[in-house]
């Protein structure tokens, strides 16, 4: 955009900005002349000056990134982006170069200078970007954002994603820069920094950087600088000044300086001192914790389904081996907590499942635990799901598919459960920054209270299996406390269960964990199965009893047969497989609840009910006998007090009826008039005298319940202008063929008979109930008590007096049909209403 002309009408040469022309009788020389008017404002000192000002504004607003990056390593690609949209924007503005070239210079700096500031590790020596940097940097400015929101912070672990603070801020700077060199309008430039600013929060965490000093430094510098440039601009209108009103120019500005820059200052004072007051208690809206991550779920197969091929096919397999994993630690391979009546799986974005974020070397936590460092080497093991320990704080891979498996990691810290879409090979190593939490034992959490605050999604009752009520009933007994029910659950599965994975040497045992193996399993009175059955058997009936459950699958080590030492690997194999139910209780959170009979378990068999004794049968008392009647003329003073003080007090009762009944009358009074209304009115134009005003009463009806739901017609329109108008609001095709036959009906030459009102009004029912079920509930609430066509008819009633029952010069009463109307002959319409 070129500078403004200095140039005055009339003067062939340039003028000073601010000086008029001279008086008559004043010499030339009494004039100055602003030398470089033509100057690009980009070249000047005051351009000088919006670059600072410019520089604080980006600055301030570049520090909002540093809650989410959780280190320095932000600083580089932010300002170094904004110092190169500054700098083309200052180019663009000294060579005055159209948008059409300020663009691509824009694009060829983002991508030479991307590799140094943003991503220096894909670049060749650091400084020279390569084709796997340009193709990053564009890949970047397209689905980073993406990323960046659905990636668990620090995001320090995940240097790729540098590439969305480099970008935001150059192209703010660019934005921002032109603006304030080449537009008439400069503070205009405000607007760009300030949806840079939003969108730096947008972008961050729940976590403010430091919220009163960015505040401060973006409101005062740019209400300073903004009103500063509006002044300039009013005061450079005139073209010329005499050297007399340059020094009442030079006091007015500084007088108005001094004036904002107090002004500021008393401001930003109060911000400070009222901040902690004013600012909310609630954390702040951020896309992260709303945005669900772009994870499907549903291609990953829920591990429990491989549950026996564990147990029986890779007893004997070292599937992976844990170093550092504390005593009594389990394990983790996935949480599951959504059934669907065949297979238990991991669920995301559901009430109390978490969501599924992108994890690297740090995880942002707030969980309670020892911290610990875990390392794990796969051996046989392959799959998705990350075999982890406690709460994650971090996660790093080892070995030649590091990256690969680092970009591809997901954490949900609500169930404890992570995921590599690349997937897990034997030789794969990792280490697990994790925080352990020592398992509460049984007499604590028997003291302890469940945690019924706690949402999981619950199973549909129609996939249940048909035994599992009954079942939980028979367990729980008449055990009352949630507590109490939980573990009543777990020692009825105990002790009326069989343990067998299907070996040779075991019961016959059918894998999986569908209503139907469920229900087989609760119905027998051996109940045969392993972990995976009890397990399931466990969850679903707490769920059933109120009680939030879900179910876990992992591995842990048989201390009682092969006893770890302090400090000895931990090497998981099939026979170590092993599913339990977790239930959140008070103050400990997700607590394990194994269900696990033993092989030999000897069932006892239930005991047969005994046979009910019939009750005996009694004889009726024999009445007492009747006192002696008193003596006439004796009262029995302390009964008759006795008899007074037990009656009833029915002027009190009235009293309270009264004082209820009355107000709560008087409120549902208007209610039951405006409904006693309507009804009235629907009557008598359902029994209006005229056949044919009964049809048009019933179209008025349709009209009248389009009014009220808000949607009233106008005035002088046709029924089938009408009907036209209630089918696009409302999608009520069927108003159309109604007008039609209302038309036919009232402009026809005949009566309609008593079967075609019937019908019509029949019709009408079926619309008016189509238009009130196309709103919510409160909405037909609404309209049902709307006075809308209630009001419009009474303003109408004064014109309906003038008209007579014909109108003058027809014959018979009958007009002409208005336009889009049947043709012939049209009677007067009595409305009803």
């Amino acid at each position: 955009m070129s500078a403004p002309s200095t140039t005055t009408r009339g003067s062939r040469r340039a003028t000073p900005v601010g000086t008029p022309p001279p008086a008559s009788g004043t010499s030339q020389r009494n004039t100055t002349r602003l030398r470089g008017a033509d100057t690009p404002r980009a070249l000047t000192a005051l351009g000088a000056v919006d670059a600072l000002a410019l520089v604080l504004l980006l600055g301030a607003t570049a520090v909002g990134f540093a809650p989410v990056w959780g280190s320095n390593g932000y600083f580089v690609p932010a300002v170094g982006g904004a110092v190169v949209g500054l700098v083309v924007a200052w180019l663009g503005a000294w060579r005055r170069w159209p948008a059409f070239v300020v663009l691509p210079v824009a694009v060829v700096a983002y991508l030479l200078l991307g590799g140094v500031l943003a991503l220096p590790a894909d670049a060749i020596g650091g400084v020279v970007p390569s084709l796997q940097t340009l193709a990053d940097l564009l890949d970047g400015a397209v689905t980073g954002w993406k990323e960046f929101v659905t990636t668990v912070p620090p995001l320090h672990s995940f240097p790729e994603l540098a590439v969305v603070p480099y970008l935001l801020m150059l192209v703010t700077a660019l934005l921002a820069g032109t603006i304030a060199w080449r537009a008439r309008s400069a503070a205009w430039a405000l607007v760009p920094v300030a949806a840079a600013f939003v969108g730096v929060i947008l972008l961050g965490t729940v976590i403010a950087a430091v919220p009163v000093v960015q505040g401060l430094v973006v409101g005062c510098v740019g209400l300073l600088w903004a009103g500063w440039r509006v002044t300039a601009a009013r005061l450079g209108a005139h073209q010329i000044t005499t050297e007399a009103s340059r020094a009442a120019t030079r006091r007015l500005w500084w007088h108005r300086v001094r004036t904002g820059a107090a002004m500021l200052v008393v401001g930003a004072v109060a911000a400070v001192f009222a901040a902690p007051a004013l600012l909310p208690d609630a954390p702040r809206t951020v896309l992260r914790e709303t945005v669900v991550p772009p994870l499907d779920l549903h291609q990953y197969v829920s591990p429990l389904t491989a549950f026996r091929k564990y147990a029986k096919d890779m007893r004997e397999d070292e599937l992976f081996t844990v170093r550092g994993l504390p005593a009594g630690a389990k394990v983790r391979l996935a949480a599951l907590d959504t059934y669907n009546g065949v297979v238990y799986d991991v669920s995301s974005g559901l009430p109390g499942s978490g969501v599924y974020t992108r994890a690297g070397e740090e995880i942002a936590t707030v969980a309670p635990g020892t911290p610990t460092r875990v390392d794990v080497q796969v051996g046989d093991y392959t799959g998705v799901w990350v075999p982890d320990v406690g709460h994650l704080s971090g996660i790093t891979y080892g070995g030649e598919r590091a990256r690969e498996l680092g970009e591809t990691t997901y954490y949900n810290s609500t169930t404890g459960t992570a995921l590599t879409t690349a997937g897990l090979r034997p030789g794969d190593s990792y280490t697990l920054d994790t925080l352990v939490t020592v398992e509460p034992s049984e007499e604590d959490l028997l003291a302890g209270a469940v945690d019924q605050s706690v949402e999981v999604p619950t199973p549909p009752k129609g996939v249940l299996p048909a035994a599992l009520a009954g079942k939980a009933a028979q367990f729980m007994g008449e055990e009352t406390e949630p507590v109490d029910q939980l573990f009543a659950l777990r020692d009825g599965l105990v002790a009326s269960g069989v343990f067998s994975s299907g070996l040779d040497t075991q019961p016959p045992s059918r894998p999986g964990h569908s209503a139907e193996r469920i229900d087989t399993l609760l119905a027998d009175e051996e109940m045969v199965g392993d972990d995976e059955q009890f397990a399931v058997a466990l969850a679903l009936m707490a769920n059933q009893a109120g009680i939030p459950a879900r179910v876990v699958m992992g591995f842990y080590p048989d201390e009682e047969k092969n006893p770890l030492e302090p400090g000895e690997p931990y090497t998981a194999t099939g026979t170590d497989v092993h599913a339990w139910a977790e239930v959140p209780f008070v103050g400990y959170g997700w607590v394990p609840i194994t269900a696990i009979p033993d092989e030999d378990n000897k069932i006892q068999p239930e005991p047969k009910s005994l046979q009910v004794p019939k009750p005996p049968i009694l004889e009726d008392p024999e009445p007492p006998e009747e006192p002696a009647e008193a003596e006439a003329g004796k009262i029995d003073d302390e009964e008759k007090d006795e008899a007074e003080s037990d009656g009833f007090d029915w002027g009190q009762a009235v009293l309270i009826g009264v004082a209820v009944v009355v107000p709560l009358a008087l409120l549902a009074l208007p209610v039951v008039l405006v409904l006693a209304y309507k009804a009235r009115r629907r009557a008598r134009r359902r029994a209006a005298a005229r056949p044919v005003d009964r049809v048009s009463g019933g179209w008025r009806e349709v009209l009248d319940a389009a009014t009220d739901l808000g949607t009233p017609v106008p005035a002088g329109s046709t029924r089938r202008e009408g009907a036209g108008l209630l089918s696009q609001a409302y999608g009520a095709t069927a108003t159309i063929p109604l007008a039609h036959r209302a038309d036919a009906t009232v402009f026809g030459a005949g009566e309609p008979t008593e079967q075609e009102i019937e019908a019509f009004w029949a019709d009408v029912d079926t619309v008016v109930g189509g238009l009130r079920s196309s709103v919510n509930r409160r909405a037909r609430v609404r309209a049902a008590l709307s006075l809308r066509s209630v009001r419009a008819a009474s303003g109408s009633s004064g014109l309906r007096r003038w008209l007579p029952g014909r109108r003058a010069g027809t014959k018979g009463g009958a007009v002409p049909p208005a336009a889009g109307s049947s043709s012939g002959p049209r009677r007067v319409q009595g409305d009803q209403s």
